[in-house]
């Protein structure tokens, strides 16, 4: 069963920032409504407000479904709504000069000509933050402020309002419709800096990736690329030694076995190089990635004077589990502890974004099961294929894993090796 509020904590940061804007701009309209209702009501009373309820409902039903249709069009899922927007402007400038014009019919100072005043300034405003939405250009985002504004002074005297407070009028409209339009554009640029900051890291966890498979690669070109050029020289000429049955083919032959021989050894090496994590290098390297990624890591413990087996096992956990913290979680704060307690090495990463990430932040699937006496929950480790070969490296020098929730929002990962660990830590998985 889902608890309430996990379909937040289920989205990764750029959507919920999505979600946060488009609910804004949907509270935007309720606030339209409710600025309307209660405006017109104290002035004028209930009888007026119900008069102005349906224009400004229609009116902020539109702002809604033009600012819904500008975030999509924002992030590139369909077309710019330009039909909703020249409706809503269209509609915005019709119901603030029907506004304007019932108040012309009313006597100067009452109370409905102020209500009148309060609808048309009100609807102009809201309809400047969902238009301004669906807009790259701040020329033409000004242009509609002043053309609101301006628009409404000139209405207001052709109708007769005093020219001061025309000019009022106008100016309050400028204002409010400066300040929201702002705010629109402020949060068309944060949304798209949010996604963007996001594809980035993801482009960068490619390209490290990518990087470590070209080293890898150089790696093997460089150990086994010569060696294969001179088997095959050796090898061409064992050819033509032995068509003219000269007894020097077989040492050439015996010469390209004693390389190939020389070249499997040389791969291994290589292999169990790239295989063999540096405690030390890892938790440094650990430190660097998660701060570039904004999340701040705490790093105790010295790994010096550990075992050669023992360290490369534990790099192997640091390097899995700062994996887990960047790709299945939202941590904003993770906490790595190296310590020895009777003859074991204990290793502890623990991060606080189970409750904001999916994955909890362990890299493996599946519901969790009851752990021990402090309030864990242990993550099974055969769901997923990351802590699956962790397990296999620990135990082969004789370590186990465990993973799981802490409370609500912690995910901690603890990995204890002996001292005296036995095993080709390197072979133990691929």
């Amino acid at each position: 069963m889902r608890r309430p509020g996990g379909w937040w904590r289920r989205k990764s940061t750029p959507a919920k920032v999505e979600t946060y804007t488009r609910w804004s701009y949907h509270f935007f309209g309720l606030i339209e409504i409710a600025t309307v209702v209660l405006a017109t009501a104290g002035m004028a009373g209930p009888a007026a407000s119900a008069v102005f309820l349906p224009a400004v409902c229609a009116h902020a039903a539109l702002s809604m479904l033009t600012a819904s249709r500008a975030l999509d069009w924002l992030r590139g899922r369909r077309g710019r709504p330009v039909p909703l927007m020249w409706a809503l402007g269209a509609l915005s400038a019709a119901v603030a000069a029907g506004a304007l014009a019932l108040t012309a019919t009313e006597p100067r100072g009452s109370d409905i000509a102020g209500a009148g005043v309060s609808m048309a300034g009100t609807v102009l405003i809201f309809g400047t933050a969902a238009l301004a939405l669906g807009m790259r250009e701040r020329r033409k985002v000004g242009a509609l402020v002043a053309g609101f504004g301006l628009g409404t002074g000139c209405v207001a005297v052709l109708l007769g309002m005093p020219a001061a407070a025309a000019f009022f009028t106008a100016l309050w409209i400028l204002v409010g419709a400066a300040l929201l339009a702002f705010t629109s554009m402020f949060s068309a640029w944060l949304l798209n800096s949010v996604f963007e900051l996001d594809e980035a890291r993801e482009t960068r966890a490619r390209l490290a990736v990518a990087e470590e498979r070209l080293r890898f690669g150089r790696d093997l070109h460089d150990v086994i690329g010569r060696n294969l050029a001179v088997m095959a020289l050796k090898s061409e000429l064992a050819v033509q030694l032995a068509r003219r049955e000269r007894p020097e083919a077989v040492e050439q032959m015996i010469e390209v076995q004693r390389i190939a021989q020389e070249s499997q050894r040389e791969v291994r090496d290589v292999v169990r190089g790239y295989r063999e994590a540096d405690l030390e290098a890892e938790l440094a390297g650990a430190r660097g990635v998660l701060a570039a990624a904004g999340i701040d890591c705490e790093v105790t413990g010295r790994p010096a004077g550990l075992p050669p087996r023992v360290q490369s096992a534990l790099g192997w956990v640091v390097r899995e589990a700062t994996t887990n913290v960047l790709r299945h979680g939202d941590a904003a704060w993770c906490a790595v502890t190296v310590r020895t307690v009777e003859g074991r090495v204990v290793l502890t990463v623990e991060n606080d974004g189970a409750g904001r990430g999916s994955g909890a932040g362990g890299g493996d699937g599946g519901d969790p099961a009851a752990g021990g006496s402090d309030g864990t929950v242990r993550a099974p480790l055969s769901g997923g294929s990351g802590l699956a070969g962790l397990r296999e490296r620990l135990a082969a020098v004789g370590g186990r894993l465990e993973a799981g929730r802490v409370g609500k929002d912690r995910f901690r990962l603890t990995a204890e090796v002996p001292l005296a660990g036995d095993g080709p830590v390197g072979e133990a998985a691929s």
